[in-house]
């Protein structure tokens, strides 16, 4: 049977994004080439001792896309599925990304092929110390800075700080998305949400469309959905599905939603939530609603569902989620696509605030860090929307050519080529 996510791969993907941008900016071939392609892509063996006492030797990668900007910035992520295309995809897209918002980072990822959900807390420690002492000497405060990502949160941030500590003296700041206790930055749990929330918000506001009454399904209710999820609840909108690894639930009339959060909070998968329905992540992507918000995995969105999605918006929450067929057949369907490079930008955004107050030694109260990423997001979802209008663009391709403008100059100031 057909694929129906499409036939290129992660990477491929993003490479088809970068050079439509390239193309329409007169990017000659040869800054394009070394544009495209990662500085350093690093492979180490991973060996675990299990609880039972069986060594295990899992697979991880850290990929350094582009540094022309900043050092490099990316999470670490642990899935079945983090083999090196993924990772290198993500690389990519954190260059462009941190382009977009105007951080001073470049682009990186990090990934160990496992499934955390059948380890003990033990062992993803053991995982994490042994995978940050594999990748240390590429680390650096000054040359790459990991942070969480999918499977992976502040502890684990605490462990691979712990770990690199032991072999270079304290340093905070070579991870953020730390616990506050040891330096992590107040609102960088909230950020990736909030930074979407801010960005729909600056949509709705730009056409002059109300939020307030929307109603919303959300795909992935983990640290981007949930708070993607609260924050909209907030703003007045009705949601009504949510959905989690093993499923999700609905009602048309609206989710009880702070009974939700306490029914999650004990511990619960959102599966079995009062006055709901069940149904399926993937008939979650179906639902008549206002806003979709695709906030787990990727490529949840392709050529075969793609045409039945019923959402007037889809606000990228997760990373790639939008296969590049899915993404021609909800433009030309009117679907407003507000994409994933900008979208999710706000955890990278505090994830710079963190490591700035790291340096300084200064902690900033949580108000100015939403503060802070209110402004930051607001402009670069303007400077985006403009782009587009003047140049009769997708949203997509105009955040693309923004962030592939921006490296090319500094890789032309630096002098590589």
């Amino acid at each position: 049977m057909e694929d129906p996510r499409g036939e290129l791969n992660p990477f491929q993907e993003v490479c088809l994004y970068f050079d439509g941008a390239a193309e329409r900016l007169g990017v000659d071939d040869d800054l394009r080439e070394l544009l495209r392609w990662p500085w350093r892509e690093l492979r180490v063996e991973v060996p675990v001792r299990l609880d039972s006492g069986r060594l295990k030797v899992f697979v991880g990668y850290r990929v350094q896309h582009n540094g022309a900007r900043g050092p490099y910035k990316g999470g670490v992520r642990y899935h079945p599925e983090a083999d090196i295309d993924e990772v290198r995809a993500l690389a990519a897209l954190m260059t462009w990304k941190t382009a977009l918002v105007g951080v001073p980072f470049g682009g990186a990822k990090g990934g160990v092929q496992c499934d955390p959900d059948e380890m003990s807390q033990g062992e993803l420690n053991r995982l994490t110390r042994r995978y940050t002492q594999n990748i240390s000497h590429i680390l650096g405060v000054n040359r790459d800075i990991p942070a969480p990502d999918l499977n992976t949160n502040s502890q684990t941030m605490a462990w691979m700080m712990d770990a690199y500590g032991q072999l270079h003296g304290y340093e905070p700041g070579i991870v953020t998305g730390k616990p506050v206790e040891l330096g992590g930055s107040y609102g960088r749990e909230a950020a990736p949400g909030r930074g979407a929330v801010y960005c729909l918000q600056e949509y709705c506001r730009l056409v002059g469309q109300e939020l307030s009454g929307a109603t919303v399904a959300v795909q992935g209710f983990g640290q981007v959905g949930s708070w993607v999820a609260r924050l909209l609840e907030g703003a007045g909108c009705k949601v009504i599905a949510v959905s989690d690894v093993r499923g999700g639930i609905h009602n048309p009339k609206g989710l009880a939603f702070r009974a939700l959060l306490d029914h999650v909070r004990e511990g619960r998968w959102v599966a079995g939530f009062r006055d709901s329905e069940p149904v399926t992540n993937a008939e979650l992507l179906e639902l008549p609603c206002d806003i979709l918000v695709p906030a787990a995995v990727g490529h949840v969105l392709h050529k075969a569902n793609a045409p039945r999605v019923r959402a007037r918006i889809v606000l990228e929450g997760a990373n790639m989620p939008t296969t590049p067929e899915a993404d021609a057949i909800l433009n030309e369907r009117g679907v407003v696509m507000l994409p994933d490079l900008l979208v999710n930008a706000g955890g990278v955004t505090v994830s710079y605030f963190e490591w700035a107050q790291n340096i300084q030694e200064f902690r900033w109260d949580e108000e100015r860090v939403n503060e802070e990423l209110r402004k930051v997001m607001t402009r670069a979802f303007q400077e985006v929307y403009e782009r587009a209008r003047r140049d009769s663009l997708m949203l997509r391709e105009a955040a693309f050519e923004i962030s592939v403008e921006r490296v090319a100059r500094a890789v032309e100031l630096r002098g590589f080529v």
